[in-house]
């Protein structure tokens, strides 16, 4: 992931690495080096771009959503923020307690398991509630990243299922005010794709 604000000083670095580059478009900017080496970017959001084949053209196709959404979910905690461009203007950070995994066997596993899916459910039922505060009316898209089982129903019991959804790496460890932060700046970054010959 590269920010869009540094993606000419990369392309700048990747040519001076490797030697003149030659750009052509769509879906994206991809530039293929004179060593062979290659580089293929995406704008965010799934954004296709098809315009001319130059870095300054590229970036200034993308700009931030007005109203978009971003919902990270793991066992645990939750994190959920509705944005205006790059500015947060409302959001929520939660944790739930949910057991650890056990060793024992039996009906003790079966007891453990059944509790840590209770606690599960909880933990998404208080996401969900918040992700419908904080959403409601959203129009544009939903950036979305952790469990993929715990995502699907945290979207599905706030009813957000029918905007377009992007996925965002794994978030590490259970969600903070920094994880939210982190994830904003993935989802307004370049997806980079290098091939170094």
């Amino acid at each position: 992931m590269v920010p869009a604000g540094r993606f000419a000083r990369w392309v700048s670095n990747f040519v001076t690495a490797h030697g003149a580059t030659f750009h052509s478009a769509g879906p994206g900017l991809e530039g293929r080096a004179e060593d062979g080496s290659w580089f293929r970017a995406s704008l965010p959001f799934g954004t296709v771009y098809d315009g001319p084949a130059e870095v300054s053209d590229f970036l200034d196709a993308w700009t931030a959503p007005a109203d978009w959404g971003l919902l990270l979910a793991r066992r645990g905690g939750y994190a959920v923020a509705r944005l205006h461009g790059e500015r947060i203007v409302s959001s929520k950070v939660g944790q739930r307690h949910v057991q650890g995994r056990t060793k024992a066997g039996g009906q003790s596993q079966q007891r453990f398991a059944r509790r840590r899916d209770n606690q599960a459910r909880v933990a998404w039922q208080a996401a969900a509630e918040h992700a419908g505060t904080h959403l409601a009316g959203l129009r544009g898209p939903l950036t979305v990243g952790g469990d993929h089982a715990g995502v699907v129903a945290v979207v599905e019991m706030a009813g957000l299922e029918d905007l377009p959804q992007h996925w965002i790496s794994d978030v590490p460890g259970t969600p903070r005010r920094a994880s939210l932060e982190a994830a904003v700046g993935d989802a307004l970054s370049l997806a980079v794709e290098v091939h170094n010959s």
